[in-house]
């Protein structure tokens, strides 16, 4: 198939093909007499590898190491489990640092009168390295 026939079964963009076809996720294509690139069923299914890997946060890096790990007949489910461990501790610790932070804008934007003078106002005063607690910003109020 063409390129772009790929690219439309796929959902993957065509610049994003020759991309991948480039960094070696996918093996070089076919070319037609034309020069034309031409792919087969396994680009397809190496692409749809690819971008369940993306949607499940691994970096091209790893999902290059899988796609490796997936022809592996002795140890390939092993190491493919050992990575997808390790991804799983590296998004537990981003939810804990996105929670921590979610937390800590929720009480700047509950301390912010969203009014008045933007000197005493805790976000503001937060972004700018200025200690603000909010009992403070309600008796200046």
């Amino acid at each position: 198939m063409s390129i772009g026939r790929l690219a439309t079964a796929s959902g993957v963009a065509i610049d994003t093909i020759r991309f991948y076809e480039k960094e070696g996720l996918l093996p070089p294509a076919e070319r037609s007499a034309a020069g034309y690139r031409q792919f087969d069923g396994q680009a397809l299914r190496r692409l749809q590898f690819v971008r369940e890997a993306k949607q499940l946060g691994f970096s091209l890096d790893e999902i290059r190491q899988l796609l490796a790990l997936s022809t592996d007949r002795e140890a390939g489910v092993q190491g493919v489990q050992q990575r997808a461990r390790q991804r799983l501790i590296e998004l537990d610790q981003r939810i804990r640092e996105l929670t921590r932070m979610r937390e800590a804008l929720a009480g700047l934007v509950e301390a912010c009168p969203g009014q008045g003078d933007p000197e005493h106002c805790p976000i503001l005063m937060s972004l700018q390295g200025r200690v603000c607690h909010p009992s403070e910003s309600d008796r200046e109020s």
